[in-house]
């Protein structure tokens, strides 16, 4: 459980570093020339808790992104009257963008090493 928590947990470490504003860039054009570098990014997460989420409710406002992760005790048959929500992370739509991208590019990744993920929980069993 821990490895999939530093991964997102590292996925969002990276798009918050690519957000950063720095006034040492260069104008448009030079930029454009120059090879692009990816950031070296150490991620410190000795004090992180590592939670295991089968569910996820997306809200927001005009300006975020909010998820919230929680455990749904009864994920097939009938929906629970409650569930209680273990992790909120706010993003800002820029890093919200950013990370959807890097979540498609770890679902294909995925689905290449070991085959298509079926979504739906009914087709599943039925295999």
């Amino acid at each position: 459980m821990k490895r999939v928590s530093c991964a997102i947990l590292t996925v969002l470490a990276a798009c918050s570093l690519l957000s950063c504003d720095r006034d040492d860039v260069a104008e448009p054009q030079a930029a454009a020339a120059a090879p692009a570098i990816a950031p070296s990014v150490q991620v410190q997460n000795a004090g992180s808790t590592a939670s295991y989420a089968n569910f996820c409710r997306i809200t927001g406002t005009p300006e975020e992104v909010i998820l919230e992760f929680g455990l749904n005790p009864q994920p097939f048959g009938e929906t629970p009257v409650s569930i209680e929500v273990n992790q909120t992370v706010i993003l800002n739509f820029y890093t919200a963008k950013r990370l959807l991208g890097a979540m498609e590019q770890t679902v294909k990744q995925h689905e290449q090493a070991f085959g298509e993920l079926e979504v739906d929980p009914e087709k599943r069993l039925r295999k």
